[in-house]
């Protein structure tokens, strides 16, 4: 059998992948790599315009012709790589035959899904599996899990001492202009539409993946009020409807049942400075939740994404100057309790009240395509570099879970579009 390939990208004619063949070029300059799509034209086309736009001669990227509806080619393509980089989404339409054909032909797998039922049914189906072929398969390798996930871990490793709970403040903006903004492709739309339209299909995935719950640790993180305004960022905030704590709290069970570590509570808001955007966003919300519920309404909702997001959303994806003049920070408050204070067993309940609080930040710029590729491939390359530090000998996994005692952190700060981890500030304070 012939010698692997490092990486292939698959689904590079999409506008994520073609976004992740332009990050490759510096990701992935080390690597042997090749993309993957159904149309061989189209695929040239993207090694044409994303050669020119990052000034690389990129016409000895071999190309492979892969799609979603023949199995057999997506066998053939996963037995060709040491891991498939998977853009052809939503995930929940196209994702588990790439998964099935990667851990067939023993290949790692690495995608930006936010959709948890995909997320947690690749789980449930295919975990056993996983780790029976050594194989890894990673989804919500991009923004915005992998700031939540990764940002979680970096907390706590900052912390010295025990947290009991996390609260994240995610907050976007156009470089001079005001918070809200971030520019995003209708593929994301669709996944929100038909993951909250099938939101109660998550009750009994769970109740299968998960037999028991985790432990109901004191004092419990409660949920602040829907419109609140948060000192910590100095904005409106609004709970954040994404995948964020999902996930998170996957990362968490899986790192309590492996290492008995005290799983930490999480709840996640999306900020805004100004309070009318705030309750202008929480009533389309509020639309969307009641769209979703109908096949008429989710027809609206696909057909008409510009209208129905105010312009974030559309058919023909946003601008290259939109996606980067975009920003994001994600900010972290945690509170627990210093390392003279941990007690013997994780599942051991504190009789005083927090005393140690820590803020961190995880910032970066066009969240979209830049941080999002960036992150991808680096998890793929982390993968390839650093599985001897990640759990077990394979799984379906989650960011946090499968790269927290890696180098994985610090290689996404080395790149234009990658991301900051800071800590802002610690505190110890008088417990009453």
């Amino acid at each position: 059998m012939a010698e692997r390939l490092d990486v292939i990208i698959f689904g590079a004619t999409g506008f994520t992948g073609k976004h992740t063949v332009y990050e490759a070029v510096q990701v992935l300059k080390d690597f042997k790599w090749e993309i993957a799509g159904r149309n061989k034209e189209k695929l040239n086309g993207v090694l044409r315009e994303m050669g020119e736009k990052s000034k690389t001669d990129l016409t000895n990227i071999p190309t492979i012709i892969a799609d979603i509806s023949d199995e057999k080619s997506l066998k053939e393509m996963a037995e060709k790589c040491k891991i498939l980089v998977n853009c052809c989404g939503p995930y929940r339409f196209y994702g588990e035959a790439v998964v099935k054909a990667c851990i067939q032909a023993g290949t790692h797998h690495v995608d930006v899904s936010g959709e948890p039922q995909y997320m947690e049914t690749m789980q449930l189906k295919y975990n056993d599996l996983a780790k029976e072929n050594g194989v890894y398969v990673i989804s919500a390798c991009g923004f915005d899990s992998i700031p939540a996930d990764l940002g979680t871990v970096f907390l706590e490793n900052h912390f010295d001492g025990v947290v009991n709970s996390v609260e994240t403040y995610l907050e976007t903006w156009e470089a001079g202009g005001a918070t809200g903004g971030c520019a995003v492709n209708y593929g994301t739309w669709e996944s929100a539409v038909y993951g909250l339209a099938h939101a109660d299909e998550l009750r009994g995935i769970r109740a299968k993946l998960f037999e028991s719950r985790l432990p109901q640790l004191q004092p419990r993180l409660k949920n602040r009020s829907i419109i609140h305004k948060s000192a910590i960022i100095n904005s409106y905030c609004l709970p954040f409807p994404g995948s964020d704590r999902s996930v998170v709290m996957r990362s968490q069970r899986i790192m309590y049942e492996n290492e008995k570590k005290r799983p930490i509570q999480m709840k996640a808001y999306v900020g805004f400075r100004s309070l009318i955007v705030t309750l202008g966003v929480a009533v389309f919300a509020a639309i969307f939740g009641i769209l979703t519920r109908f096949s008429f309404g989710r027809n609206l909702l696909l057909k008409y994404p510009k209208i129905f997001s105010a312009g974030m959303f559309s058919h023909e994806g946003p601008s290259e100057e939109k996606t980067e003049k975009t920003r994001f920070s994600m900010t972290f408050y945690g509170e627990g309790w210093p390392k003279e204070e941990k007690l013997a067993e994780p599942t051991d309940q504190y009789k005083t009240t927090p005393s140690k609080t820590i803020i961190t930040k995880v910032t970066g710029k066009n969240p979209g395509y830049g941080a999002t590729c960036v992150a991808l491939l680096v998890s793929a390359v982390t993968v390839l570099k650093e599985n001897d530090k990640m759990p077990g000998n394979g799984g379906v996994l989650p960011p946090g879970a499968a790269f927290a005692k890696t180098n994985m952190i610090n290689e996404l700060r080395k790149y234009e579009n990658g991301m900051q981890f800071d800590v802002v500030s610690i505190k110890e304070k008088s417990v009453e």
